[in-house]
């Protein structure tokens, strides 16, 4: 007697928006051993539905680095209602991380792919003391800062650059979220740097690139806020951290353009540390 063979299950996809404090995890991916957001997440489904996918963030987010809009993507079979889900994650997932929204998509999407533009904030306490509370989400920095300096050299990131002297020097580098477009004409690179051909794939278009003054009640918070297309590998904390050292005196501000057009890491400041960073918001158009 013949048996019917059964239907394939309907996937349908997911789209979870999620904050996270990054503090006590080592990023985003899965690693072997160690504690991540991804791997939460894929453990939680697995609780919840007896399925396993691996959810596909907007990007990857560093150890300690936050998140007040991460976005990730998977399938399901399970027929379970979208506030239904939401709830169970938020009951079975450690409380460092929210599930701020859980949608049915089209099938299309994917929250790397389908990303539009990314927002940033990376968080600079001001005073003499940072308070212990808030240490684990700001970079105290008490030298003197010439803001206005800061944000002059700020601006100097709009438009579209070749972002190479701000990517970290990963051997991965070219799997990170590339783009094709070409080169901009760059200025004249600082002396002692060799340029190189114009890369595609380490180009980016910054919209918005802003510091500002935010008060607090622990005290004062210098913000640098960047919306973009995407971003490289420690990009947004080596910007930081070379922004910095043009606010103290130890860079000047009309060396920007060169450090951009030499296209050597070597070339631009230190790599701010990760627990001022936050991804803010990831945006999609018309996909989800």
């Amino acid at each position: 007697m013949a048996v019917n063979p059964q239907p394939a299950p309907v996937l349908q996809t997911w789209k979870l928006t999620l904050a996270y404090d990054g503090t006590y995890f080592r990023g985003w991916q899965v690693q072997p051993e160690k504690r991540t957001i991804q791997g939460e997440l894929q453990a939680a489904l697995d609780r919840i539905c007896g399925e396993s996918p691996l959810p596909q963030g907007s990007g990857r987010t560093d150890a300690g680095v936050h998140a007040l809009g991460q976005v990730a993507s998977f399938a399901l079979a399970a027929p379970i209602p979208e506030e239904n889900l939401q709830r169970a994650l938020n009951r079975t997932l450690p409380s460092s991380i929210r599930i701020l929204e859980a949608r049915i998509v089209p099938g299309t999407f994917h929250a790397r792919h389908s990303a539009v533009a990314k927002t940033y904030e990376y968080r600079v306490f001001r005073g003499a003391i940072c308070p212990p509370f808030l240490a684990p989400y700001v970079y105290a920095c008490s030298w003197q800062m010439d803001v206005e300096v800061l944000q002059r050299t700020a601006r100097l990131f709009e438009g579209r650059h070749d972002f190479l002297s701000f990517a970290a020097t990963d051997p991965d580098l070219a799997s990170r979220g590339l783009e094709e477009a070409e080169s901009d004409q760059l200025p004249i690179p600082r002396p002692g740097f060799q340029t190189e051909p114009p890369m595609p794939a380490t180009i980016r278009s910054i919209f918005s690139s802003v510091w500002e003054a935010r008060p607090s009640p622990e005290g004062k918070l210098l913000v640098y806020r960047v919306r973009g297309s995407g971003f490289l590998h420690h990009m947004v904390r080596n910007l930081v951290g070379t922004m910095l050292d043009v606010g103290r005196g130890r860079l000047r501000v009309d060396e920007i353009p060169g450090i951009l057009a030499v296209r050597s890491r070597a070339a631009a400041g230190p790599t701010a540390p990760a627990r001022g960073l936050f991804l803010c918001s990831v945006e999609y158009g018309d996909v989800a």
